[in-house]
């Protein structure tokens, strides 16, 4: 006997929906932001990252506020450097690159800190802006403000520029890097940029000037007056652990660079700058916003960095 298929439909109870708690929202809301920052953390660390000019260091080339696309895939992605807004450092992992940087680059790359620290303490953790004017091997030399590499002259950025009248200042030699060889902006070095596998020379006269470099790549140095000791080890030699390069501003008498604190790593380099997204005076306050918007530069917005 065929079944009979009935058409009536059974009743179905309506259940009242329960509103969200606090904490519930809380909950909902607290894992979208966190959802939120996992996802700038992977863009900043694979790709592209922006990036804002805090100073004039390489004006004209670019400006104060510009506000830039960094491309981190050039030379080589990373793990996250950073937990975005909170500006708190993360230990991060590079991974291969399709190239190194190359002289005439402009670079942004972790502050390595001042000349005389082993890590950046006094500005915290920060990426700065500056041009590659010399890599791992070379010899750089400054005459008279013109930039020599391997002993030729270095072209001058297109939109470098010079401070006319730049005012003396008697203690430049005091502040300048390697500490004690006596350097000024305008007359430097020569100087060797290391390069791995180099093997330096160390002994109780040149000490101070490799003190802190030798600290960066992980050492303990010392000595009692005598000999060198690097990790409790009497020395005098020590071995070149990575790859480095020279940065200096293109507006070369207004920039603190490698002149004053030294050699920047291979590996603190996060990327090179592609193009301007916006600019505006980052230092006028938010509480004059008509200010503010009249300081827009859109003729900045869409220009590309070389």
């Amino acid at each position: 006997m065929a079944k009979t298929i009935s058409s009536e439909k059974k009743s179905e109870r309506i259940l009242p929906v329960k509103p969200e708690s606090t904490v519930d929202t809380l909950v909902s809301w607290l894992k979208t932001i966190v959802g939120a920052i996992i996802v700038v953390m992977f863009i900043n660390g694979v790709a592209v990252a922006s990036f804002v000019v805090p100073t004039g260091s390489m004006e004209r080339t670019v400006m104060t506020g510009d506000f830039l696309f960094v491309n981190k895939f050039l030379y080589g992605p990373t793990t996250p450097q950073i937990i975005p807004f909170l500006n708190i450092e993360l230990p991060f992992i590079k991974f291969p690159g399709i190239r190194t940087p190359q002289k005439g680059d402009v670079i942004v790359f972790i502050y390595p800190g001042d000349r005389d620290e082993i890590k950046s303490i006094n500005k915290g953790f920060v990426y700065y802006l500056k041009r590659c004017v010399a890599t791992a091997g070379d010899t750089l030399q400054i005459i008279d403000k013109k930039l020599f590499v391997n002993g030729k002259e270095s072209i001058f950025p297109k939109e470098g520029q010079f401070i006319e009248g730049k005012p003396f200042d008697a203690y430049e030699k005091l502040k300048t890097f390697p500490p004690g060889r006596g350097n000024t902006m305008d007359n430097y070095g020569p100087i060797v940029i290391p390069k791995k596998g180099d093997i330096i020379n160390v002994n109780v006269e040149n000490l101070r000037e490799w003190n802190t470099f030798i600290s960066r790549e992980g050492h303990n140095v010392s000595s009692d007056g005598v000999q060198v000791f690097v990790d409790g080890k009497a020395t005098n030699k020590y071995k070149v652990e990575r790859d480095y390069c020279f940065g200096m501003g293109d507006n070369r008498d207004n920039s603190e660079d490698s002149r004053v604190w030294g050699f920047v790593p291979f590996d603190n380099v996060v990327g090179t700058p592609m193009v301007v997204y916006w600019s505006w005076d980052t230092n006028m306050s938010f509480s004059s916003f008509g200010e503010k918007l009249s300081s827009i530069r859109m003729s900045r917005v869409g220009t590309l960095i070389h």
